[in-house]
């Protein structure tokens, strides 16, 4: 199966969850989809086609909370990014860690250094920031410092 084969069951598999697609190259694409999207589609990209979650990252824009999911098509040789845009004010996301332990880890991180909430996460606790952190203050924030 090609990178190309491989995207359109993708898309296929997510449907009408899919919002907008952007194909940055023929083995780079991202995907957008609305956060309470966000664990199926990680769902069918992990237990349905079987990639394997590089990373997850997010990133204070100016329109929201953005989290992105990186996962790796390795046969294919290719990365498809599930992303999606929180508000601020309470930005919040079901974990997919049960279902990948990958992402235990990074999800922590993004819930220290942007304030995302991950409903059903495991073991919700600092891992970077000491625990005397203040709550509210999020350094990766634009509104931090």
């Amino acid at each position: 199966m090609s990178a190309h084969d491989s995207i359109n069951r993708i898309l296929g598999a997510l449907g009408d969850h899919v919002l907008k697609t952007e194909h940055k190259s023929p083995r780079r694409v991202y995907i957008e989809i609305s956060p309470e999207t966000v664990y199926e589609a990680s769902s069918v990209m992990f237990e349905e086609i079987g990639a394997r979650l590089q990373i997850a990252t997010g990133i204070d824009t100016p329109a929201g909370i953005e989290v992105m999911y990186h996962w790796a098509l390795d046969r294919d040789e290719s990365v498809v990014t599930v992303r999606t845009l929180l508000g601020r004010n309470k930005p919040v996301l079901e974990s997919i860690a049960e279902m990948c332990p990958a992402a235990e880890w990074i999800e922590r991180e993004i819930w220290e250094l942007l304030g995302v909430e991950f409903e059903g996460h495991p073991d919700m606790r600092h891992l970077l920031l000491d625990d005397n952190w203040p709550a509210d203050d999020y350094p990766l924030r634009r509104s931090h410092g």
